[in-house]
């Protein structure tokens, strides 16, 4: 088997897929990429058994064949390799592989493809599109809040909420929540399920920065994303997911209204002076007036700015977790946002002011509490 390719266009291929792959010592064979040619198409495969990607590319070839080539070998001598045609002779008896490029010659051990995992097929699936935008914007606002506790592994993934109405995306890990609705995205039935952190990571950094529509079909065990060249099929987490609504305090008396830069930049100083352990700030609010102090008892470090703000409630004073304050007003757009509070033990919520019919997005950060030392 024999085909000449770009090592530009080689390289941008496999670094998509990569991230499938899976670095495993029980079945070596996964440390590989599936070469398939058929037709002057390559086909290029990688998975870890949970998540498999595809991508296809044009090669010069008049042959098919099959072949697993080794994942970090190919990837390191492509890296260091010029934008230049590149030639494969891969041997069908032994697998052995030869690579050709400008004056020098490459040989590596190849593997038998049969070997190769079989990608799966979603079979008896239901199917929705949704815009690549749309899936990118959701997959960004949410997968920062997914947590890493594998004793809950419901909330290792992003929960997808599916139903003729609207679309919502919830990721929690029990001190932060998120959850992303759009309007503009519907599905012909109600479905839900749970999409693991790999696969969404994966999904992000291939999907396009043109608006294509992203094919999205779905079963009870898996999900099969498609756009362009490229199909991505995972396995859903197989698991109740907690009932977030729940968690989401419907009465909030106190509302303040300011400026999401101004906010994010003044905390980001403030919790360099707090307790590098529980990164705590205390916002107290008088009026129009918004406090925001941290301090860390054991250097004798403290910081105190103060902002103007917009206030409709009563004088509060209220404790949180500063990174996750931080990581949640990255996230958000607009130059505003909203925090409703109702008292200093329950939730607050963050919710961005936009004019934005179709994009509903709520944070919600659990408090934590204050000692009252100053």
């Amino acid at each position: 088997m024999r085909f000449i390719v770009s090592t530009s266009t080689l390289l941008k291929h496999l670094q998509i897929v990569n991230g499938a792959s899976s670095s495993s010592t029980v079945l070596p064979i996964l440390e590989n990429f599936l070469f398939e040619i058929k037709d002057g198409l390559l086909t290029i495969s990688a998975t870890d058994l949970q998540t498999s990607m595809t991508t296809s590319l044009s090669v010069e070839s008049k042959e098919e064949g099959r072949v697993a080539v080794p994942s970090k070998i190919l990837l390191d001598t492509l890296k260091t390799l010029p934008d230049q045609p590149i030639t494969f002779i891969i041997d069908d008896n032994n697998f052995a592989i030869e690579i050709s490029a400008g004056d020098g010659k490459y040989k590596l051990s190849g593997e038998n493809a049969d070997d190769f995992p079989k990608i799966p097929v979603v079979d008896n699936a239901s199917s929705l599109n949704v815009p690549a935008s749309v899936l990118s914007e959701a997959i960004t606002k949410t997968i920062f809040a997914v947590s890493n506790d594998e004793l809950r592994p419901a909330m290792t993934g992003v929960f997808c909420q599916l139903s003729p109405q609207n679309i919502t995306f919830v990721a929690t890990d029990a001190h932060k929540l998120v959850r992303y609705t759009r309007n503009d995205c519907k599905a012909d039935k109600a479905s839900s399920f749970i999409l693991p952190k790999k696969a969404l990571t994966l999904l992000k950094s291939a999907l396009p920065n043109s608006d294509v529509n992203v094919a999205i079909d779905y079963n009870a065990t898996s999900a099969f994303f498609k756009f362009d060249n490229i199909n991505l099929v995972c396995r859903l987490i197989d698991e109740r997911y907690p009932d977030y609504e729940a968690v989401i305090p419907a009465n909030n008396p106190n509302k303040l209204i300011i400026d999401r830069a101004l906010f994010l930049n003044t905390l980001r100083r403030v919790v360099i002076f707090a307790n590098k352990t529980t990164h705590q700030v205390r916002l107290k609010i008088n009026g129009s007036e918004l406090n925001i102090s941290s301090e860390d008892l054991d250097f004798a470090n403290e910081a105190h700015e103060r902002l103007s703000c917009q206030y409709d409630g009563e004088d509060l004073e209220i404790g949180f977790n500063a990174r996750f304050l931080i990581e949640m007003l990255n996230n958000l757009n607009g130059e505003e946002v909203t925090l409703e509070l109702s008292t200093p033990n329950r939730a607050g919520l963050l919710i961005p002011q936009t004019n934005d019919e179709n994009e509903n997005v709520l944070m919600l950060v659990m408090p934590v509490m204050l000692n009252n030392s100053y």
